[in-house]
């Protein structure tokens, strides 16, 4: 694909002779009249170089590269400036980090040695951005975060299918991830430039559902008063992911069979089918051959989409994940809410771990979301969680039972820290060694035990050197 080049100016003409100019260079050109119309065009519009007069009412080249800089934009821009302006130009150039200036009237030949540059240098940061992506985040594809065997099992499947034409019948507990699997198969497929759109069978009114998925014509219904496109024919030229499939009427799934079978597809109130082409993704949380048997999912519409089938596992099986998940959704979360979280604290990270989590990883997101609001920045920490995180009080422990060894005895004239290491490991033998409980009952921190555990084995391995 051709590299693609933003012109800003004022002047029609001139922006036309530039646009001309630029063309005649073989890039894509967009114009813009000033800078606010630049913002406006680069939000639809992704370009590889921009060039931009300086002096422009409205917002100027100036204001432009500033609002570009606060946004982390790092386009090259050339910077176009009259005579007489060369100073100001120079110091642009090293105060805003603009690529270079010329000065008008524009010479071809400079100007395309210019924009060549621009975009290598464009193109270079891009590469550059995407290798560090892959180098951050091993374990990452796309969306979904995680090391453990399971979801490296997954991933591999989502490369496998990715590249074919097979439809994909993706099955898992509800949070577990199932339109981002979606998602990272249409982005890795040769379809990746192509619409996603996502419908839930389970959200769509009995009623509604046909005209969502087929479209209609004005007048096929009351209130019809428009034709409307259906899911597959937004989805054209891309991927259409049916979410909860088995909550679709049966009658609505015999008329999808044959849509998917024939690849046309006809409006109601139509009298003309419409060919498609559209690869069909379908998710349900529950299992497909009960869902066959209790009447809810038709057998040959089964058979139809689970050509291929991904199987999410719950998280509650691979807990080892939750500290890369923790740290992928900390990071987007604190630029939705302007926030400055860095980790969670180790006994935040140890109570996740200890959790069930029927929610999987959507509860996982919503507890976190929720503290790195209530946190704000730094270390998340237990008061941070909800109340089903947050410890109980202290518990005591039952009365001690000398034949199950629970009975503590001191012999007068123990040291303090005798007797706190002889109960801390009374309390540990009561809870199995463990530790995040024993520091329940114990009313510290999981962190202070571990410390106070360390400081015996030091005092301990003293006494031992000293008696040799």
């Amino acid at each position: 694909m051709s590299a693609q080049v933003l012109v800003v100016d004022d002047n029609a003409d001139e922006r036309s002779d530039l646009a001309e100019m630029v063309s005649a260079f073989g890039y894509q050109v967009a114009t813009a009249s000033d800078g606010r119309e630049a913002l406006e065009r680069l939000a639809s519009f992704p370009v590889n170089a921009i060039l931009t007069d300086l002096m422009m009412p409205g917002m100027d080249g100036i204001d432009l590269l500033k609002e570009l800089a606060a946004h982390g934009d790092r386009t090259p821009t050339i910077v176009l400036t009259a005579f007489g302006s060369i100073d100001r130009a120079i110091s642009i150039v090293h105060d805003l980090k603009a690529f270079w200036f010329l000065e008008k009237p524009v010479q071809p030949g400079v100007m395309r040695v210019l924009l060549e540059r621009a975009i290598q240098q464009s193109r270079l940061a891009e590469e550059t951005d995407r290798l560090s992506r892959q180098l951050s985040y091993q374990g990452v594809l796309g969306d979904m975060v995680g090391d453990s065997s399971p979801i490296k099992e997954v991933f591999a499947l989502i490369r496998q299918v990715a590249p074919t034409t097979a439809s994909v019948l993706i099955t898992g507990e509800s949070g577990t991830g199932k339109e981002l699997v979606a998602r990272a198969i249409h982005r890795l497929s040769p379809r990746g430039g192509g619409p996603f759109v996502a419908v839930n069978c389970a959200a769509l009114p009995e009623s509604l559902v046909e005209s969502e998925l087929f479209g209609h014509e004005k007048g096929a219904f009351t209130g019809a008063a428009a034709r409307s496109l259906g899911c597959f024919e937004q989805a054209q030229d891309g991927t259409l992911l049916l979410d909860e499939i088995g909550e679709m009427p049966l009658a609505t799934q015999a008329k999808l069979l044959r849509v998917i079978e024939e690849s046309k597809v006809r409006r109601l109130g139509g009298t003309n089918d419409i060919p498609i082409s559209v690869r069909v993704l379908a998710a349900t949380n529950r299992s497909p051959e009960k869902a066959i048997q209790d009447k809810h999912l038709r057998e040959d519409l089964y058979y139809r989409l689970n050509v291929f089938h991904i199987s999410l596992p719950p998280l509650r099986e691979r807990k080892q994940d939750i500290p890369s998940i923790a740290a992928a959704l900390i990071g987007d979360l604190n630029q939705k809410h302007n926030c400055r979280v860095t980790h969670l604290s180790p006994e935040v990270l140890a109570r996740f771990e200890a959790s069930s989590w029927p929610g999987n990883v959507r509860e996982l997101r919503n507890v976190i979301e929720r503290a790195t609001i209530v946190a704000g920045k730094g270390e998340i920490q237990l008061q941070h969680l909800p109340g089903a995180f947050v410890p109980e009080a202290p518990q005591s422990l039952p009365p001690p039972s000398p034949q199950n060894g629970d009975a503590l005895t001191i012999r007068a004239g123990a040291q303090m820290h005798e007797v706190e290491e002889a109960y801390i490991k009374l309390v540990l033998r009561h809870t199995n060694n463990n530790k995040l409980r024993a520091a329940k009952l114990l009313g510290i921190c999981v962190r202070t035990l571990h410390g106070k555990l360390r400081s015996f084995e030091g005092r301990n391995s003293q006494g031992v050197a000293a008696g040799k």
